[in-house]
């Protein structure tokens, strides 16, 4: 007999009742401390006082009026989002997946709206993950997304990723309507792409005139110690996903995108019934206004240095269950040699929480208000955790 909740994951039997900062309590009174942070979304912890207020001010005031009416939240948003990034206009959802549906269809119509409607395909790259969508799943690629869900969405190309050579193979066809890629992989696998690869792979949209989207769904948002992790490379997008940190916990998504990419998008080409309603975006100017502070982003990188230092040291004393420590910033992942969810079960034996991801690695996505003591006690938790896996294969 089918249970009342769709069986779509294989859960962990922990129900938590509360949690503040970087601690969860679970309805049995345990605490874990939390280096998943909701899978990169808690980016300011949990319970975090200025997000309670926001919320609490503005649920007091009004929650929805749909976007047939003028959303001041959503324009207050909209105008840092622009002042504070290469775009020019944002589009808002209420998760990545519909970003990626939109990435999709500004692309596609871009080139419609340019006289060349043939110049549809677009590019994304292995190990990568958009959502679960339809678009979203295609844009992938991968057999464990979409097994079963044929026929898919067409007009899409996987290369291997890094294969820049193939890409320019790829663009030279002329069919090509954009480059999708994560300027760090999440779900495949904490894979940073290299600056020079990044720089590379704009300069080629540009010779092919193609345009780039960035999918800052989980590596966006203070995540790597930047506002937006493609700042290190020193290239932009044309468009951008965002999701996950923006709402601190909070549904809330959006796209962003220059003048140009997003100049098919005219009046009745995309909607959404709750994207950018007014205490989504109240949440998510709060969280923009911590997160984009240049002290706060400064606290973020030193804090990033503290737990990867300690992190090396851990995989160096137990080689046989870390191989390596990769990743930007505050999110990092522990390429495992004993399974990582062998790693991950143990974890929680310590009262901890991770994230499993592809490549056999365990993902540390703490949140980015993560206090030095908390990383100490983290750092001790996986030791233990690595400690029972050795003491399983013994």
């Amino acid at each position: 007999m089918i249970p009342s909740l769709l069986p779509t994951y294989n859960r962990v039997d922990l129900a938590f009742e509360h949690g503040q900062g970087s601690w969860l309590v679970t309805d049995r009174g345990e605490r874990y401390l939390d280096l998943g942070a909701g899978i990169a979304v808690n980016a300011l912890g949990h319970a975090h006082p200025a997000l309670v207020d926001v919320l609490t001010r503005q649920a007091q005031k009004l929650w929805h009026v749909s976007n047939l009416y003028t959303i001041p939240e959503q324009q207050k948003l909209a105008d840092m989002l622009v002042d504070l990034t290469f775009a020019d206009t944002a589009f808002f959802t209420n998760s990545g997946t519909e970003a990626c549906e939109l990435a999709v269809k500004m692309a596609r119509k871009y080139w419609h709206d340019k006289g060349q409607p043939e110049r549809t395909r677009i590019i994304g790259f292995d190990g990568s993950f958009h959502g679960r969508s339809s678009a979203g799943i295609a844009a992938a690629g991968g057999e464990k997304l979409t097994k079963g869900f044929g026929p898919l969405l067409p007009g899409f190309t996987h290369l291997p990723f890094g294969d820049l050579d193939g890409l320019t193979d790829a663009l030279s066809e002329g069919d090509v309507a954009a480059v999708i890629i994560e300027p760090v992989q999440g779900e495949g696998g904490i894979r940073p792409v290299p600056d020079d690869e990044l720089k590379a792979i704009r300069a080629a949209c540009d010779e092919a005139g193609a345009l780039l989207i960035f999918d800052e769904v989980q590596c966006g948002m203070g995540r790597t110690g930047k506002l937006f992790a493609h700042e290190y490379s020193g290239v932009t997008p044309d468009i951008m996903m965002v999701a996950k940190g923006i709402g601190g916990g909070f549904p809330l998504g959006a796209v962003l995108a220059t003048e140009d990419a997003a100049s098919g998008m005219g009046a009745g080409t995309h909607g959404s019934t709750y994207g950018g309603n007014p205490l989504a975006c109240a949440i998510g100017a709060k969280v923009v206004e911590v997160v984009s502070d240049p002290a706060f982003l400064d606290a973020v990188s030193r804090k990033a240095g503290r737990l990867r230092q300690k992190l090396e040291g851990l995989v160096a004393a137990h080689p046989d269950v870390f191989e390596a420590v990769r990743g930007s910033g505050l999110m990092l992942g522990l390429k495992c040699r004993a399974l990582n969810t062998d790693v991950l079960a143990k974890c929680y034996d310590a009262g901890l929480l991770c994230v499993p991801a592809g490549d056999n690695v365990l993902r540390i996505l703490p949140a980015l208000t993560i206090e030095d003591e908390d990383i100490s006690e983290a750092v001790t938790r996986l030791e233990t955790a690595a400690k029972a896996v050795e003491g399983q294969s013994q």
